[in-house]
């Protein structure tokens, strides 16, 4: 049985029209141009870090607090499945692993849009980054971590999990590889030949 873990964002959801959204009506609120567009083309870091590119640090917390109480009206009814997610969870259930969902959104908002979405996983982590997401991985036992971003290969390694990288965010895949990735798929699609095959790969080892 291996069990596996996956980001979230532009991994197993597209979340760019809903975050769109909610960055616009901050923007409305806060008074500052934020261009939306560019903030969903490079989804995956933490909120904090994004919200640092408009606004002086004195007023970061107080976006915070707005975005999210903007997020479950606006972002998650407009966030939709990426291509092949259902079936790459599917596949993991179906050999008898466990999917733990471990992304930098936080925990409240992960949970709904796993929900929304109807994905069966066991658990979800979050508001951790990069190497942070080490520990829920290792501690979950995740035997591989799938995600779009470079920073989800570090996550990969620090929680001793096989690095699946798809190129359906930022990076594309000759990137992907050359940041270290074990394994680069063009999009979730492809993942359920791939794990089969890794399953019966590690059952003969």
């Amino acid at each position: 049985m291996q069990s596996v873990g996956f980001d979230l964002d532009m991994t197993l959801a597209d979340t760019r029209a809903g975050i769109a959204a909610v960055y616009d009506e901050l923007a409305l609120r806060m008074g500052v141009a934020i261009d939306s567009a560019a903030v969903v083309a490079r989804l995956g870091p933490p909120l904090e870090w994004e919200l640092a590119n408009w606004l002086p640090a004195d007023e970061i917390p107080e976006a915070v607090t707005v975005f999210r109480s903007l997020y479950p009206s606006l972002a998650i009814p407009a966030t939709s499945l990426m291509p092949g997610a259902r079936e790459a969870v599917d596949a993991v259930r179906r050999a008898g692993g466990k999917v733990i969902v471990v992304t930098g959104k936080n925990v409240r908002d992960a949970k709904s849009t796993v929900e929304f979405l109807g994905l069966d996983v066991n658990e979800v982590a979050g508001s951790v980054f990069g190497a942070d997401k080490g520990p829920a991985l290792a501690t979950f036992g995740a035997a591989a971590y799938v995600g779009d971003h470079v920073a989800d290969i570090e996550a990969a390694r620090a929680g001793g999990a096989v690095s699946v990288a798809v190129a359906t965010g930022l990076y594309p895949a000759g990137e992907l590889r050359e940041h270290g990735a074990d394994v680069v798929l063009g999009d979730l699609t492809q993942f359920a030949g791939w794990f089969d095959g890794w399953r019966a790969q590690t059952a003969l080892v």
